[in-house]
């Protein structure tokens, strides 16, 4: 073959490769709901001849690049009527969809089986999705829909116990939960300490809860991810929906700012029991509410352009005879700007304000306290659809963090009490990811990415300096910790540097399809968590206090492993997901016996930095179509923690041994359930049962000045409350709707706890002065509850 043959294959080879690239084409659009323009997120686009598709975003942006040719085109969504339409792709085409409500539009309808296999193939793991529709139909205590009530009936997730706020997953703490509503963090996601979540469900949309195999672009958190979006708003026409329940009520609206461009939402809640307390016990002046409000608005500046700006307002207001008075809550705002660079690159910069406060006052003390947490964070993320085998994430984020641990002051001028204000604190987080799915073959699709996170303590006005740079010291005499006493302080210009930590977090996920019906998924994930809950109880309270990691604090860094293996039956009329995991966490905290973690300005004296480690096996079976549709969940795991002392000859924590986590549940299963009778009558039930949480018994006593003072013997949380479990039952009546009437409405009818199970809350020792002897009394919260809820739409 002569030279001038070989130049003329290679640019033959050249021109049939630039042909070949000339001969691809790009689809995009956006995909919203045709009766408000309410954009959907995670609609299926199938080209179903090829087996090829793609899914739309946050804001409802599609995008697949695909050869010449003529398709057969199917969008599918949970809930909605399937568009099937046939695409010649001659050219880039720009083509927006709207689907139409199914007529089952209280229900989920039937997933096809072709988006099923396209759940099959995707390398995404551990994630469970939850649509607000799901959520009204799960009977709950009081009859109020509830977000978080409605998660811990997934496998891997627990609570923190009867009437407690926040949840657990895989064994993990719940501060190690990233709660983002419209990207924006939620420090406590609970009204009323627990009973109540801060999520009104009407106004949300999309609901994600990552277990592992968190994609690169988050982080901050070690254990999942809540993400959860709000709705947009109609931009078609005015409406109302609302409810009116036993202890409380909500009302949301929403319409066009411009029709088919802009809409707005508002939407409210507050609770009233409390007005009804005198009716009961004249006289009681104890008061117990809450309030919040939802807000966004949107508005399409043109095609490549759109602006939306959210927020949240939520507090609680907890009082005994105006003699105690607790006020807490969140607030975010979120300014949103979304770029269509082209028709394959989507962008969104988001700069998101977010703030907790709590506030207390104790009139028959004299003081106020006031103490928070806020940051101010600037986001920028950009999805770019390369081609339809690879797709490619990347961003970058900074959070400025301002910690105000406490103030106290007097609230009156003979109230006795010195104003004293602890030390606020500051820190910066940046954050930059690159992430990418890569459908290697029709069998191998595989997710990876890095993120780079960089945490900052900068400086304040006292820190703290010991001998030997150690807190805590050890008396070997009486074996145990004692606070050690600072030799020096130091004092800093806010710019000042105190400690820089800089971590890589790769992560990877890939999933093997045997065929269009079963796949094996396996996933990796290290993550750093800068932010700690400093709190002695099992769940987070309103006095909790946020600390950054620092001198005497260090990172929480976590690995995760999972494997699972992933089945649809009779073309996704039911499906099988079973998982496995293992991770381990370094640098997780624990408190040294009698540690007083309230007002205080050191408190590197009171912790141990330890290990964590969790494992188990999950499984969810589901059933998809049908009058009966609903879950079966179980959770086998163990969790633990182990705290050794600063030094080898100190015992640390239970003497260096594991002990169980407070969060350790052995066995967790859950079942739902919902069956429609008829177009009137639907009927849901929940069943669950959880290994009871470790705690800490008394193994005897002695006095002290008259003082009876428990001693505990044995290893830390080494005992159990009694099991814990419940069943809920539900009916919903839809009455058929009177044509001259405008509205739509529904009755709900609810049992709580159906066979009034006394679950424990607590257990306490107390001394009987009758019979002179010990005894144990339980705590628990709720009995059997029924409940009456109407919901209304018009």
């Amino acid at each position: 073959m002569t030279k001038y043959t070989l130049i003329s294959f290679f640019i033959s080879c050249l021109l049939q490769i630039s042909l070949s690239a000339q001969e691809k084409y790009t689809l995009s659009g956006t995909i919203s709901e045709k009766s408000s323009n309410e954009t959907l997120i995670g609609v299926t686009i199938l080209f179903p001849e090829i087996g090829k598709g793609v899914v739309t975003n946050e804001y409802g942006f599609y995008s697949i690049t695909l050869p010449q040719g003529s398709y057969k085109l199917q969008v599918s969504y949970l809930g909605f009527n399937d568009i099937i339409q046939n695409v010649d792709l001659n050219g880039d085409k720009k083509i927006n969809f709207q689907l139409i409500e199914a007529s089952e539009m209280l229900d989920e309808v039937i997933i096809t089986e072709k988006v099923e296999q396209i759940n099959i193939k995707t390398p995404q793991m551990s994630l469970n999705k939850l649509s607000a529709g799901t959520i009204k139909q799960i009977p709950v205590v009081l009859g109020e829909a509830d977000v978080i009530k409605s998660i811990v009936l997934l496998p891997g997730v627990t609570s923190g116990g009867e009437g407690a706020s926040g949840f657990n997953v895989r064994g993990g703490a719940a501060d190690q939960n990233l709660i983002l509503l419209d990207e924006a963090t939620i420090f406590n996601s609970s009204h009323l300490f627990g009973f109540f979540s801060v999520f009104n469900p009407d106004a949300i949309k999309d609901i994600k809860l990552y277990k592992g195999g968190i994609p690169a672009r988050y982080g901050g958190r070690v254990s999942s991810v809540l993400d959860i979006y709000q709705k947009e708003g109609n931009s078609k026409k005015f409406k109302m929906t609302g409810g009116l329940g036993a202890v409380a009520s909500r009302l949301l609206a929403e319409g066009p700012i411009k029709k088919d461009r802009g809409a707005f939402l508002v939407g409210g809640r507050a609770s009233y029991a409390h007005l009804f307390l005198p009716l009961v016990d004249e006289g009681n002046d104890n008061v117990a509410y809450f309030y919040d409000l939802n807000t966004k608005l949107n508005y399409k500046l043109n095609e490549n352009n759109s602006l939306f700006i959210s927020g949240y307002f939520g507090r609680d207001v907890f009082s005994v005879a105006d003699s105690f008075v607790n006020t807490y809550g969140n607030s975010v705002v979120n300014l949103r700007w979304n770029h269509l660079f082209s028709d394959r690159l989507f962008s969104n910069l988001s700069l998101i304000y977010s703030d907790y406060y709590y506030g207390l006052e104790l009139d028959f003390v004299g003081f106020e306290w006031d103490s928070g947490i806020r940051n101010f964070n600037i986001k920028y993320d950009l999805k770019h659809y390369i081609s339809d085998n690879f797709q490619l994430n990347y961003g970058i984020n900074n959070i400025y963090f301002k910690f105000n641990p406490g103030e106290i002051r007097p609230n009156s001028d003979d109230s006795g009490i010195t104003r004293e204000k602890l030390t606020d604190k500051y820190a910066n987080e940046f954050g930059a990811y690159v992430e990418a799915e890569h459908k290697i073959s029709n069998n191998l699709t595989v997710q990876y990415g890095l993120r780079l996170s960089n945490f900052i303590r900068l400086g304040q006005d006292e820190l703290n300096v010991y001998e030997d740079d150690n807190p805590l010291l050890f008396n070997e005499e009486l074996q145990i910790y004692e606070s050690a006493e600072p030799i020096a302080t130091e004092t800093f210009d806010r710019s000042d540097q105190i400690e820089t930590f800089t971590n890589i977090e790769p992560r990877i996920a890939l999933a093997y399809a045997f065929n269009d019906n079963t796949s094996i998924k396996a996933s990796y994930n290290r993550m750093a968590q800068y932010l700690h809950l400093l709190s002695n109880t099992n769940s987070p309270t309103p006095l909790d206090v946020w600390a950054p990691s620092g001198k005497y604090i260090k990172p929480q860094l976590l690995n995760q492993y999972a494997l699972g293996y992933f089945k649809s039956i009779k073309d996704g009329a039911y499906s099988l997901e079973t998982e496995i995991f293992y991770k381990d966490i370094e640098n997780r905290i624990d408190y040294i016996d009698g540690a007083d973690l309230i007002a205080n300005n050191a408190i590197e004296q009171d912790i141990l930095n330890g290990e964590a480690r969790a494992y188990g096996l999950e499984l969810l079976f589901r059933k998809n179509e049908g009058k009966f549709k609903g879950w079966l969940a179980y959770t086998l795991s163990r969790s633990e923690q182990r705290t050794p002392g600063r030094t080898a000859q100190e015992p640390g924590i239970n003497n260096n041994e594991w002990y169980n986590t407070p969060f350790d549940k052995t066995h967790d299963i859950s079942f739902n359930g919902s069956y429609e009778l008829n177009k009137k009558w639907r009927f849901g039930a929940n069943f669950v049962f959880q290994t009871g949480q470790p705690t800490n018994y008394p193994s005897g006593q002695f006095e002290y000045q008259g003082l009876v003072v428990p001693v505990f013997d044995g290893s830390r949380n080494s005992e159990r409350l009694p099991a814990y479990h419940r069943i809920d039952l539900s009916a919903t009546l839809t009455p058929q709707k009177n044509k001259t009437r405008k509205w739509q409405g529904e009755w709900v009818f609810s049992i709580y706890n159906l066979y009034n199970r006394r679950n424990a809350a607590s257990i306490n020792f107390t001394r009987n002065e009758e019979t002179f002897r010990n005894e144990a009394i339980r705590t628990s919260i709720f009995g059997v509850i029924p409940a009456v809820t109407y919901n209304f739409k018009f």
